[in-house]
């Protein structure tokens, strides 16, 4: 049994938190992974890197080294890339979606806080009409309410 089959809770739990937990684990059947504990697949930069390795180092095909990794020749080709361009900071996954509010900048916000001084009684719907008609901006008008929900950080005592 290798140590990818049963990798201590509290790892397994750090790497789902980082990201970096391999989502198919028992697609990982290169020997290294099998025969020693040191190698654990369920840690996807690990993984990928030892992938990257053995072609560049070893000498290994691609698409064998696909094959043993759990990986497809044309992700293979992305990774390599990625590598190439920013190292080992490429194999942890990137944060999915948007970077934050980036349609509500600060005068959009600034319009908003107005708006909202002169009728408290909008509502986000309102307000997303208005922003259009002032900005020329689409905003949903969730994103409003949690933009707005995030500046009224409760007062600690």
């Amino acid at each position: 049994m290798s140590n990818a089959d049963n990798p201590a809770p509290k790892k397994t739990q750090l790497l789902q938190d980082s990201g970096t937990l391999n989502p198919n684990p028992e697609r990982v059947t290169d020997e290294l992974f099998q025969r020693h504990s040191f190698f654990d697949s369920a840690d996807l930069v690990q993984v990928k890197y030892e992938m990257l390795r053995c072609v560049e180092k070893e000498g290994r095909s691609v698409s064998r080294a696909a094959l043993d990794f759990g990986f497809s020749r044309r992700h293979f080709y992305v990774i390599r890339q990625q590598f190439a361009e920013r190292g080992f900071q490429s194999l942890m996954p990137e944060k999915r979606g948007p970077r934050g509010a980036h349609k509500l900048d600060q005068a959009v916000m600034a319009f908003v806080r107005q708006t909202l001084d002169d009728d408290p009684s909008l509502k986000a719907t309102a307000l997303s009409r208005l922003i259009q008609a002032q900005f020329h901006l689409t905003v949903h008008p969730r994103s409003i309410e949690r933009a707005l929900a995030r500046k009224k950080k409760p007062a600690t005592a």
